[in-house]
This record gives structure tokens, sequence and C-alpha cells, in this order.
């Protein structure tokens, strides 16, 4: 049985770790209500909200982001189409963070009630929906330690190293090619760097000839180079199957 439209990224991901029936796929498909679309720059969750529901990626980019005092944004995770941006709100209450679109996305929520009696009736698809709340600790992590000690062209391949294999998992990308409308404002915010040192970043890796990133079209020529230069170990990603 194919999984619905709307849930098909989500099992994608799942089944690269684990066996999921076709009675989990519908359970996962019943979750999601309507759609709504969000634009581009548009908030679908602020810092301080008290969210009745989890809100599913179905299609686009968003990314969690957090401001400072001074009025300053640092974006700590971008989420793809297959992610919830907020599975965490279920037990977490109220928001320590907000989450804008990066470009135009279709959600869909998850309204906490129903997931709690999925919890209750399904086992197996708690402790997978827990293992994507694992990955999404790992990723912060992740961007801890490239943030800390890496330098601005190695932040930003592990960034698409990271964005690539994650698409690819979601059956969104394939052949080291993939669509990424990011500005470079929202690059700088991501890479806690200044929107002219992320060109000359990227205009160094497209001189260096291993990647090409046109018009939101990002290409990677040089998959082993720009992996080798980002420090990029995809551990932490949990992709390979490891049944839970």
């Amino acid at each position: 049985m194919s999984p619905p439209p709307l849930i098909t990224p989500l099992i994608e991901k799942m089944v690269r770790r684990d066996v999921i029936t076709p009675i989990e796929r519908q359970a996962l498909a019943a979750l999601l209500g309507p759609t709504r679309r969000v634009a581009a720059g548009k908030a679908l969750v602020e810092p301080g909200d008290r969210p009745h529901f989890s809100t599913f990626v179905v299609s686009g980019f968003c990314a969690r982001f957090t401001l400072t005092p001074t009025g300053g944004r640092q974006l700590t995770e971008i989420n793809i189409a297959g992610d919830f941006v907020d599975l965490h709100s279920l037990l977490m209450r109220q928001m320590d963070h907000g989450v804008v679109a990066l470009a135009d996305c279709v959600v869909a929520p998850a309204a906490h009630e129903d997931l709690r009696r999925l919890t209750e009736q399904h086992a197996h698809l708690t402790r997978l929906l827990w293992l994507e709340t694992v990955v999404d600790a790992a990723i912060h992590r992740q961007w801890l330690v490239t943030l800390g000690q890496q330098n601005a062209a190695s932040r930003l391949a592990h960034l698409v190293c990271e964005l690539y294999l994650r698409l690819e998992a979601a059956a969104i990308a394939q052949d080291f090619k993939f669509g990424l409308p990011m500005t470079q404002v929202d690059l700088a915010d991501v890479l806690g760097l200044t929107q002219v040192h992320v060109n000359r970043v990227l205009m160094e890796l497209r001189r260096q000839g291993l990647l090409e990133w046109k018009a939101g079209q990002v290409t990677i020529n040089d998959w082993d180079a720009l992996a080798k230069l980002g420090q990029f170990d995809p551990a932490y990603l949990r992709l390979q199957n490891d049944p839970v």
C-alpha cells in the first residue's frame, strides 16, 4: 500500500531506518488536518506560543529561529518536507523559539490530542517519532560544533552535505542536485556570518569546483571533496537501517 501523498516524505525517511506497516502508515496519515499555505518570511510559530498542535511540513523549507535582545536572529535548524517543526511542543507546551518559512510552504497540523492517542495505541510509531526528536537534537549539537569549531567555508560545506542527505532520504533530491530557495541573508543567519562573507564563501566553493548554486538550485560537483571540507560525518542523521 502506498503512503498517502501528504505523509510520503516522512514515510520515506522512516523506511530508511525501519519497517513501517500499512496500518502504521495510515495511522500517521490520519494525524494530519487540513493543509494551509505559508508565504516565505512568515512565522509558523512565534516564541512564547502555546500550540495545541504540531506542524508538519508537506512542502517547502522552514527554519527554527531564536531572537537576541538586540534584534539579532540565529537560525538553529532547517526543516524540510517530511519534518514536524515542533513535535516537541507536545511535551514542551510553551515554545522557547519560533519557526519561519524560508520559502513558500504547505503545512498541516497534527493535533496534540491525536498525537497522544497515537502514542497510546502504536508503541512502535511512538519510538519512531521519538527518534525524530532525537535526530533533531543531534542536528542541533552538530550545528553547535560546526559554528564553534569550523571556518566559514567548512560550515557552508557541512550545511550543504547535511541538507542533501536529508532531502535524498525524503525522496526529494537525487543525483547530487536539489532545490534550496534560501537567501544569502538566511544563510548568514544559519552560519553565523555576514551576508558579504557568505557571498565570498559561495564564490570560493564555486571557484574550487565543489558546487554550483544558481536560482535556488544546488548541484554538488564533488561530494567527497565537499564532505571533506565540511568535516561531514552523516552518522548523526541516523539514516541507516537500524530498527527501533
